[in-house]
């Protein structure tokens, strides 16, 4: 999930959990199938020798503690088969902007809404500098939840206050893999206090997604998150054949290209090939395909871009230790008129730590790119075109992006606290020429 796709949905509604739970097999078959005589093998990522240390670190461990001070500590999955992954993003809307006190702006009234026992139901109206929150698990220390808010601290010590009455990923729940109680399922409304800790080796955790992604736009490769939920290779793909309904698990996948707009042509690890259609997954219902590149961080990939996908053995990704804390961003702004200003950087009145992220797209593609990546942000483009920026990676790949997102003519602007100034100088979007970004630079 990018901010661009977190809808705040608002009510108690939110704390309605889904429970549905998964039975794996290798190659299910709805009635009998004499093509099926015995499950594929296994793919190379589910393979028995891989170090603990490289099979698992990845995976999300931590110690739960609920309101009745029962804890559980282990392996854990948001909303029972959702985020797995310390890469993967733990999504919020947050309670206010602390930023907000230096626009320039007016703010527009907000709706009215209805309060009973304290608790807000209804209005909906969002502040022009209302921001949802978005951070990898990695870089999350703990959270710490409330009736109507939830603190998330972040390794770096910066503390973000969440409105609970918004949709968000703590009420989704969390499935924990606790070593003396088994498999527990801890709703979301027990939920006190989550706190992050290094993985301890598990050799229950299945192998995750890992593959190659090909695109009209170019190759993708990383782990994978399928229809942006499918993350382990005992996770199915659902679908129809020319003959019933199938659900094929992960590992016994080679690859998976796109034989229409509505069908699939899936390639077994043994060989066999098959076009499946009739399910969301496998046709223009797919809701993207999420690849974690290192080259960028994350990128959704639309039914529409997306061509073939090759999977590939990739251990269980980095641990929690190589998550490093964040640091606020700082470097310097040349507006249209060429003055130059350095300093402590607040983007789009929002992503003010190495570890936030800048939302962009091509057609296809959106890029959520995190900014201790980038090195310069061109809001005009290099290439003459009004309507793409280039944004330009540490590395030096330039990314000719559309003005969309956190590029688009709705930024609030940019807050810089010069050297030296208590307050900071605010920048409106249209008169930015070029961000630099500095990650050495200490404010």
């Amino acid at each position: 999930m990018t901010k661009a796709t977190i809808t705040a949905a608002i009510g108690v509604t939110a704390f309605v959990l889904v429970a549905a739970l998964a039975l794996g097999v290798a190659f299910v078959v709805r009635g009998p199938d004499p093509r099926v005589v015995e499950p594929a093998p296994a793919t190379p990522a589910t393979s028995a020798a891989a170090p603990a240390a490289i099979m698992y670190q990845g995976f999300i461990y931590g110690r739960i503690t609920t309101i009745d001070s029962d804890i559980y500590e282990g392996r854990l999955r948001w909303g029972r088969d959702q985020e797995a992954f310390w890469n993967d993003y733990f999504n919020g809307n947050r309670d206010g902007n602390p930023w907000a006190v230096h626009a320039p702006f007016a703010q527009p009234r907000q709706e009215r809404s209805l309060e009973i026992f304290g608790l807000k139901f209804g209005g909906g109206g969002r502040d022009k500098l209302d921001r949802t929150f978005m951070s990898r698990f990695g870089d999350i220390a703990r959270i710490d939840a409330r009736v109507r808010e939830v603190d998330v601290a972040l390794k770096s010590g910066t503390l973000f206050t969440l409105d609970r009455f918004k949709a968000g990923d703590i009420d989704d729940g969390v499935r924990v893999w606790d070593a003396k109680r088994g498999v527990v399922d801890v709703d979301a409304r027990r939920i006190r206090t989550i706190e992050f800790l290094p993985t301890a080796p598990s050799v229950a955790a299945p192998a995750r997604l890992h593959g190659t992604v090909r695109t009209r736009q170019g190759d993708f490769t990383g782990f994978i998150l399928w229809d942006r939920h499918d993350c382990l290779s005992t996770d199915e793909l659902d679908g129809r054949s020319a003959e019933r309904e199938v659900s094929v698990r992960y590992d016994t996948i080679r690859s998976i290209a796109r034989h229409s707009a509505d069908s699939a042509l899936v390639t077994l690890v043994d060989g066999r090939e098959m076009v499946l259609s009739g399910s969301r997954e496998v046709g223009r219902g797919n809701r993207g395909i999420y690849v974690d590149d290192t080259r960028y961080g994350r990128v959704l990939i639309s039914w529409d871009a997306f061509e073939r996908v090759e999977f590939s053995a990739g251990g269980s990704g980095p641990g929690y230790g190589e998550f490093a804390p964040g640091r606020a961003l700082a470097g310097s702004i040349t507006t249209r008129d060429g003055r130059r200003l350095a300093g402590r950087l607040v983007y789009n009145f929002a992503e003010s730590e190495t570890t936030e992220t800048l939302d962009a797209a091509v057609p296809g593609v959106d890029y959520t790119i995190l900014f201790s990546l980038i090195a310069s942000i061109v809001p005009q483009g290099r290439d003459g075109r009004g309507d793409r920026a280039t944004v330009i990676l540490d590395d030096g790949e330039e990314l000719a992006l559309e003005r969309t997102y956190d590029l688009a003519d709705g930024n609030a602007g940019m807050l810089i606290f010069v050297d030296g100034r208590k307050s900071p100088e605010y920048v409106p979007w249209t008169d930015v020429a070029q961000i630099d970004l500095d990650h050495r630079r200490i404010p």
